[in-house]
């Protein structure tokens, strides 16, 4: 279905409490990403007439009706709230409730949440057993942990397109590179290709400098109908819009995971799909009527190293099997064509599964706005996100000055 003609929503405030490893309830960190989001859009509390949690199922109740928790712990006003959860897609689901609730006329402004604190190590499957469910069955039948699948992509590609070793380490010292000057950072801490490979190898062909930890976290955006944010304009920062939102599912036969399906003989008989990840933000790009040439910077969903250059091929910044050359030549690091993970990246945060689809909103609005300082992107005017939840959700989040 198409989208309207006017499908933009803008962005007035941005925040995020810093990623770590703090040990404190996750509301603390939403709460502290939503003030700091109505502080920059100038706006208080009581002017937020909607509210989208992104939820966090590792942590009790209070993170099954995120939407809630954030409101109570803001001060309950009898605003409306939904809690949504989409895996690693939360985030951009949260921000889709938003957009579609002002895009429908039924409210101004909206405040998007999300936050987590995580466990120690891998995040393992919760909710019993799913026997239907991919990501448990491997699992359970593969004894295949987060890490392990990461390095089946890495090693799928080193077969296909002759990427090394040495090209995942690169990616993981662009990236420290970047998330140096980035205050809500994790890991601000440059490396070099050497102590990256000479890091404890965890799954062949990926070493644990090269996988993405697990993090506690929050991020916040204000949302507006553009009518709103034309009254307000004024002053010096440049308006940026949300102008696409992707929340894409897999076409049959493929499987969530892209490699053959657990469940079923049939998809011999089915004419083979196109992939799911190239997919995601091809939607985004068709909605805002734009395609990846346009492109200052991304940020996208480097679970490991090696995956993140198999998103550059995903969201058309190459044809396939060309990403290696795209990072060897410097085109997605900062001063290249076009820079990916200016923030660093989960390289340099590591996962807090409902906040990240946020925060790599936030960035790509302070990038846009000229005010990322030390790992500004000169120049930026459009910006485009990517991740992948489990179970088949897509996210790309596509923003415009």
């Amino acid at each position: 279905m198409a989208a309207p003609q006017d499908a933009r929503v803008a962005v007035l405030g941005a925040g995020m409490h810093a990623w770590g490893k703090w040990g404190r309830p996750f509301a603390e960190y939403g709460l502290a990403a939503a003030r700091d989001a109505l502080d920059d859009a100038g706006l208080g509390w009581r002017d937020v007439q909607y509210v989208s949690g992104a939820d966090t199922i590792r942590n009790g109740y209070p993170g099954f009706v995120a939407g809630a928790t954030f409101a109570q712990a803001l001060g309950w006003t009898g605003v409306p709230v939904s809690s949504v959860y989409a895996a690693c897609a939360s985030g951009a689901v949260a921000i889709a409730n938003a957009r579609a609730q002002i895009l429908a006329g039924l409210c101004d402004v909206a405040l998007v949440v999300g936050a987590d604190t995580t466990p120690k190590g891998f995040f393992a499957p919760v909710g019993g057993e799913r026997k239907d469910d991919p990501d448990w069955l491997r699992f359970r039948l593969l004894g295949a942990t987060n890490p392990t699948y990461f390095a089946l992509y890495a090693r799928r590609r080193m077969d296909r397109f002759g990427a090394t070793e040495e090209d995942f380490a690169q990616v993981k010292v662009k990236n420290a590179r970047h998330g140096l000057a980035n205050p809500k950072a994790r890991y601000r801490k440059e490396v070099t290709v050497a102590e990256v490979l000479g890091s404890p190898m965890v799954a062949d062909p990926l070493r644990l400098l090269e996988i993405c930890a697990t993090s506690d976290g929050g991020a916040a955006l204000v949302l507006s109908s553009m009518d709103f944010a034309r009254r307000r304009a004024g002053g010096s920062t440049p308006l940026v819009t949300v102008d696409a939102v992707s929340t894409v599912t897999p076409t049959f036969p493929n499987a969530v995971i892209e490699m053959p399906n657990f469940a079923t003989d049939s998809a011999a008989a089915v004419e083979p799909a196109p992939g799911f990840r190239p997919s995601i933000a091809a939607a985004a790009y068709a909605q805002a009527g734009i395609g990846p040439e346009d492109v200052s910077l991304a940020e996208v969903y480097d679970l490991s190293s090696a995956l993140e250059l198999d998103w550059y091929e995903d969201i058309g910044l190459c044809g396939e099997g060309e990403a290696e050359k795209l990072l060897r030549d410097g085109v997605t690091a900062l001063g290249g064509r076009v820079p990916v993970n200016p923030s660093g990246g989960l390289s340099c945060f590591g996962e807090a599964i409902p906040a990240q689809a946020i925060a790599q909103v936030c960035e790509c609005v302070w990038q846009l706005r000229g005010s990322a300082t030390g790992r500004q992107v000169e120049g930026a005017t459009v910006a485009v996100t990517a991740n992948q939840g489990l179970f088949g959700h897509g996210s790309s989040v596509l923003l415009r000055r």
